[in-house]
């Protein structure tokens, strides 16, 4: 006899999840870019910081079919030519476009996860707290309004430029930027979850409101806080891409791919692809999480089950 799906919903979740083949895609592509951003140190054909003055702006693998290499022909540009072993190219600094994209995943993706997790725990606090006591909830939510009128990137650039430009303070500046979502969407669960009956009942034999919220509230907020976390993170990539291509993100020569945008923008016509890389990377990734949050609401919300 088959088990109620409730029993289970995490594996429910993935199931339904693993069923639908865009989803499958997005959720394979991101295993694979983050195991590659993760074995970046093991597979990254050179140091990220390695300069080679002598092949700069060189093009990576395709270049050994579209590139004239008889010397005789007038159209002949060593320059033009590939480099074995760069097989994406090399930036103005002969640095290997490769080494530097997996390493930049990796910047990216770890402010991604730190930034939306410091977020998230604020947000589903202050979430908790105002919707489960009245007397916390104007107080609370007034100061989420406070933040929510300020343009999300004006006001992480207004934070860094207070405290500095360093990996840290840019966490800080997009977790500061996502805690009024994650609080406004937990406040509105737990107003709906508090008023049900077995809450009320847990309440009457005289459990504790610690008790009540982090054991059945916070469970049954669970499903929403999954995929605001899951569609956040794409936001926090866009917005430490952002940071860094204004010069307010990660500091150079650390490599990130706003940062990658920003420096080969001087050479978009020579090179293409030092922007067309670094911006194809930022794009899957932002496409495959918010397909993922997306399909997840639709699992997750018990009013778009099928």
């Amino acid at each position: 006899m088959e088990k109620p799906t409730g029993s289970r919903p995490l594996q429910t979740a993935l199931r339904k999840l693993l069923q639908n083949k865009l989803a499958t895609l997005c959720f394979v592509l991101l295993i694979i870019e983050i195991l590659l951003v993760v074995l970046a140190p093991y597979i990254a054909p050179f140091d990220y910081e390695e300069q080679n003055p002598a092949i700069k702006l060189r093009p990576g693998f395709w270049a050994q079919w579209t590139a004239v290499t008889d010397e005789s022909d007038p159209a002949y540009d060593p320059s033009e030519l590939y480099v074995p072993g760069h097989l994406l190219g090399t930036d103005n600094f002969g640095r290997d476009v490769l080494s530097r994209l997996l390493y930049g995943g990796r910047v990216s993706l770890k402010v991604g996860f730190v930034s939306t997790f410091m977020g998230l725990v604020v947000g589903v606090v202050c979430g908790l707290l105002a919707g489960y006591y009245k007397r916390l909830d104007n107080v609370i939510m007034r100061f989420m309004d406070l933040l929510f009128t300020f343009p999300g990137i004006l006001l992480a650039m207004l934070i860094i430029a207070m405290l500095g430009v360093n990996d840290f303070n840019t966490m800080l500046a997009i977790s500061i930027w996502s805690i009024p979502s994650f609080a406004r969407m937990v406040r509105g669960k737990v107003l709906q979850v508090k008023e049900e009956d077995y809450i009320l009942a847990t309440r009457s034999l005289g459990a504790r409101d610690s008790r009540i919220l982090l054991v059945h509230v916070l469970k049954n907020c669970l499903p929403v806080i999954i995929v605001i976390a899951t569609m956040r993170m794409a936001t926090s990539i866009i917005s430490i891409s952002t940071l860094s291509y204004l010069g307010m993100g990660v500091t150079p020569p650390k490599p990130e791919w706003g940062g990658m945008i920003a420096a080969a923008k001087e050479y978009m016509w020579k090179r293409p692809s030092l922007i067309f890389i670094p911006g194809l990377a930022v794009m899957l990734t932002v496409i495959c999480f918010n397909v993922l949050g997306d399909k997840l609401r639709d699992i997750l919300d018990p009013s778009l089950r099928d």
